[in-house]
């Protein structure tokens, strides 16, 4: 089995078209075609169903299409890591991240600059599934996820970390904003205003149940085009609330706008680390291990730390 092999089969898989996949790779589809015929041959299993308009995975094919991403992935990794070590540094360290993460992330940079000065760290702020797809096949090491976690899969395993609390954001002008914590009850007659649930479902599903066991259906509030805009808006006065996560909240400067936490048990939304699953290479073991310990600090009062 070579490479080449896993990477034809691998383009032809995702184009299902063996045309579209030559083009992909610059070769001609005639080796394209014979290379997956000799893998096949190898593996003594029909990858592909084809038919002249047609080309379709077979169940073979679709069990054995994530083993040949994880390789390749590995090769890319590899790679990578003899590019550092030939530039002189220990590696690259690259974790995908997301909005909130406050005061963590400026924890995790320092204990990296402490106790690994020759590890660069890399941050890939993506969307949720684009982090997992590059988790998965190895151009990331590692990465923050908030909301539910799927139970651990062959490639994918999941290390609880903390559950990140939010803090209701309201016009400073206005009585709620004196209040030292809020039902979110006290919120039920302001307008709402969240980002679309397709950009983070597991927020907006988080925020709108709390609201209907409180016995109220929110009251819409105009499309929010991000957290700046909508921070704005409710610094100028206009009475509506929104939701920022405690850690952002922490660091914020808006003297228009207060944050205030909610009464027990409040909203808060667990976070974990993503990481591939099977025996870590050597050199990711501590460094795993550092940033799951930069990540649990000292209980402060601030965090719900499991």
């Amino acid at each position: 089995m070579e490479l080449r092999q896993l990477r034809y089969f691998v383009t032809v898989a995702e184009e299902l078209h063996f045309g579209r996949a030559a083009e992909r790779l610059l070769i001609g589809q005639p080796a394209v075609s014979q290379q997956i015929r000799r893998l096949e041959r190898e593996l003594k299993v029909e990858l592909f169903d084809r038919t002249p308009r047609l080309v379709q995975l077979t169940p073979a094919g679709e069990a054995f299409l994530p083993a040949a991403r994880a390789v390749l992935g590995a090769e890319d990794a590899a790679r990578a890591v003899a590019a550092d070590l030939a530039a002189g540094r220990l590696g690259a360290f690259r974790l995908g991240t997301m909005n909130g993460l406050g005061e963590r992330l400026d924890r995790i940079l320092d204990a990296f600059a402490a106790h690994a000065p020759d590890v660069q760290v890399e941050l890939t702020a993506l969307p949720t599934r684009e982090r997992l797809a590059r988790l998965a096949d190895g151009r990331l090491e590692a990465a923050f996820l908030r909301g539910a976690m799927p139970p651990d899969s062959t490639e994918i395993r999941y290390l609880p970390l903390w559950h990140e609390e939010l803090v209701a954001a309201v016009p400073s002008g206005h009585p709620l904003a004196e209040q030292p914590a809020l039902r979110l009850a006290d919120l039920a007659r302001l307008p709402l205003r969240l980002t679309e649930r397709r950009n983070h479902p597991a927020l907006v599903d988080l925020v709108l149940t709390g609201c209907r066991q409180a016995g109220f259906e929110p009251v819409p509030g105009p499309p929010s085009s991000s957290l700046q805009d909508t921070l704005a808006t409710i610094g100028s006065g206009t009475p509506m609330w929104t939701v920022v996560y405690a850690a952002n909240a922490r660091i914020m400067r808006i003297p228009r706008v207060a944050f205030v936490p909610f009464a027990s048990p409040g909203l808060a939304l667990p976070t974990a680390l993503a990481v591939r699953s099977g025996p870590l290479p050597r050199r990711l073991e501590p460094l795993l291990t550092l940033l799951v310990g930069a990540c649990r600090p000292a209980p402060t009062g601030h965090d719900q730390d499991p």
